[in-house]
This record gives C-alpha cells, sequence and structure tokens, in this order.
C-alpha cells in the first residue's frame, strides 16, 4: 500500500502521463497520424477514461516495483508542476 506521499506522486504522474499522450503538443502529430477514429480520440482525450488506465497502470506498477516506480513517479510529478502552473497562468 503507498503512502499518503506516495500516492500523491503516483496521482501527479497518471495527470501528466494522461496530459502528454491526449493533449502535448509534442504527441499531436502521434495522435493526428494513429488516431482517425473519432470514438479513440474522445477515448484518449478523455481524463476520465484514458486517466483511469493510465492511474492504474500506475498503481500496478507499483505494486510489482515500488522502489523504482517511485522514482519514476517522482520525475513524473515533478514534470507536471510547470505543465499546471502552465495552464492556471495562461488565459487560453
Amino acid at each position: 500500500m503507498p503512502s499518503p506521499f506516495e500516492a500523491l506522486l503516483l496521482a501527479l504522474a497518471a495527470w501528466r502521463t494522461w496530459h502528454l499522450l491526449a493533449k502535448d503538443d509534442l504527441t499531436e502529430p502521434l495522435r493526428d497520424r494513429f488516431l482517425k477514429n473519432e470514438a479513440v480520440l474522445d477515448f484518449v482525450e478523455c481524463p476520465y477514461c484514458l486517466g483511469a488506465w493510465v492511474a492504474g497502470a500506475w498503481v500496478f506498477a507499483f505494486a510489482l516495483w515500488p522502489d523504482g516506480v517511485v522514482w519514476a513517479a517522482l520525475v513524473f510529478a515533478v514534470a507536471a508542476v510547470p505543465v499546471f502552473v502552465n495552464h492556471m497562468l495562461s488565459s487560453d
């Protein structure tokens, strides 16, 4: 069972991973090329849909290899902060 701190790291890592896959400009060419089906694109861009699967993958990975996954989650969690701050400060 993850500690509260580890759970927070996993949650932030899951959000960052979902955002990377669904919203980042970096992955937009891949989404445009491979996600031609509107329903699949809706699934990928939905934080409640793909986000749940991404979160589940982080938790499953933590159950298999807690120490290594915490370090990986830390990287994604720290990377989530500037993205989140940018979203809060942007007027889009």
